[in-house]
């Protein structure tokens, strides 16, 4: 390696490894932050507080690195630039992009280990960190109970609208589904309010219950011919008391790794079985539901019973056959109609209701579509956003971090915010997964090339005289008019 390719990758590399370190410092910290529920008050060891946020740093890495990378180029080449480095190695006859070469071959190796990180570090720190948090929301159940969803304790599944109090003890509207040995739901209790009580010695939760109703379905050797005379038994109370059995929380495995079917934990082989899987499912369920809806709507008996013969057709009956319902009485007609409108509606209900499932569906399969080729747009991501970093740097000249950190910022965001929301949309099928992965990319890309393009001629980013000269031309072309015909009315 030459000393000027030395030099300048050296140089790089010192305020990478500076940035990167702190980026990361400021990343977990938000984590903590953000987590703060989960962590906070459980007596969890440090052991396993360290562990979680081991296992969540890597998936910070698809953030950190692309803007350590887009902060240490422009730093870069501005301090050369600033310096009249740059100046110099161009009089020695190295191009800009001959400079760069040392810097692109590692941001090249830096791709292909981001290729690697997103798909094989980033789905097992997903899965070891989705398990920790489960583990953790178990060992304060009364911390786990969050506010507007149902929380899983023992066999009970808990909603509360609101908590609030000292220690977020006491409760406003409560639903309560409590599942059987056979996970069968046949008990559901409601109440207006509630509190919280325990001791650190007990491993008994208390629930106090207060004004509300207890419904619970009474399981019976015989099946009842209609579900709407099923024996259950109405209760309607003042105060209702439950004790919660802490036994198996308090003795909680953090090892315990039993969740490993989200899309975040599987790699590119395993996403593409998952793709293949659910679509085929989908397409199932398509096909599945379109016969059904057919077949209720009795559109194929329909066609089954008509008489199609050449016979009928020429008769007059065949004819008129849009005017059959003169052949029914007048009241008769309105109830034909009336039913006719009744089915459709029921049908627009079906579908629209089928609409929103299938939706969901949709968005599974688009989740684990845009999932599998963020995995490669994350791999080229560096290196493209070096080359806009880079010529960036050198045009701006300038160095440190005041000016080269707003501008990356700037970059980095509207770069990260035009990937939110490409991905947003690819979620909700508005645009391909694949279209939504490569957007970020490909408008950064041809943005790199402009800019190398105008600092490998020593050109500034845009030509302001070359924009500016029109108008100045039509305004100097103004002023001569106004001239001529105050010249006029002064001879007049």
């Amino acid at each position: 390696m030459k000393i000027i390719d030395r030099y300048i990758l050296t140089s790089y590399l010192k305020i990478f490894f500076s940035f990167f370190f702190i980026l990361m410092f400021i990343f977990i910290i938000q984590i903590i932050w953000v987590f703060i529920d989960d962590l906070a008050g459980k007596e969890v060891d440090f052991e396993i507080i360290f562990k979680f946020l081991l296992y969540y740093s890597p998936k910070l890495l698809p953030l950190v690195v692309p803007l350590t990378v887009l902060l240490a180029s422009i730093m870069t080449f501005g301090n050369l630039s600033e310096q009249y480095e740059l100046a110099a190695i161009k009089s020695s006859g190295l191009s800009l992009f001959r400079s760069m070469r040392s810097i692109i071959a590692v941001n090249l190796v830096l791709c292909i280990g981001m290729f690697f990180i997103a798909n094989s570090l980033i789905p097992f720190a997903e899965f070891k960190s989705y398990n920790l948090r489960k583990n953790l929301a178990k060992v304060k159940p009364a911390l786990a109970i969050s506010e507007g969803v149902f929380s899983d304790i023992n066999n009970m599944n808990i909603k509360v609208e609101k908590k609030y109090g000292p220690d977020d003890n006491l409760l406003e509207d409560i639903i309560i589904h409590q599942n059987t040995y056979n996970s069968k739901n046949t008990l559901v209790i409601k109440a207006e309010s509630g509190e919280l009580k325990s001791k650190e010695s007990s491993e008994i939760l208390q629930l106090i219950l207060n004004n509300g109703k207890r419904y619970e379905e009474i399981q019976t050797s015989t099946r009842p011919n209609n579900k709407q005379v099923s024996p259950h038994s109405l209760v309607t109370f003042e105060k209702y008391i439950m004790n919660i059995d802490l036994s198996e929380f308090n003795q909680v495995d953090f090892n315990d790794e039993k969740f490993n079917n989200t899309f975040r934990m599987q790699n590119i082989s395993q996403l593409k079985f998952s793709i293949d899987s659910l679509s085929k499912n989908l397409g199932f369920r398509y096909k599945n539901f379109s016969k059904n809806f057919y077949t209720r709507t009795g559109i194929s008996n329909f066609t089954r019973n008509a008489r199609t013969d050449n016979s009928y057709k020429d008769s007059i009956l065949y004819t008129t056959y849009h005017k059959h319902l003169k052949d029914y009485p007048r009241k008769k007609r309105s109830d034909i109609i009336n039913d006719a409108l009744n089915l459709t509606n029921g049908h627009v209900q079906v579908l629209v209701s089928q609409k929103d499932n299938f939706f969901v569906k949709e968005k599974i399969v688009n989740l684990h579509k845009s999932n599998l080729y963020d995995k490669y747009a994350i791999g080229f991501a560096s290196i493209i956003l070096f080359f806009v970093g880079a010529p960036l740097g050198a045009i701006i000249r300038k160095g440190g971090i005041g000016l080269p950190m707003v501008i990356s910022l700037i970059l980095f965001l509207t770069y990260h915010f035009i990937g939110t929301f490409s991905r947003n949309a690819a979620e909700d099928g508005s645009i391909d997964a694949f279209i939504g992965s490569i957007i970020p990319n490909a408008v950064m890309l041809p943005l790199g090339i402009y800019l190398i393009i105008r600092a490998s001629s020593d050109k500034s980013i845009l030509n302001f005289d070359k924009i500016l000269n029109p108008f100045r031309l039509f305004l100097t072309k103004i002023s001569s008019l106004k001239l001529r015909f105050n010249r006029k009315d002064e001879q007049n």
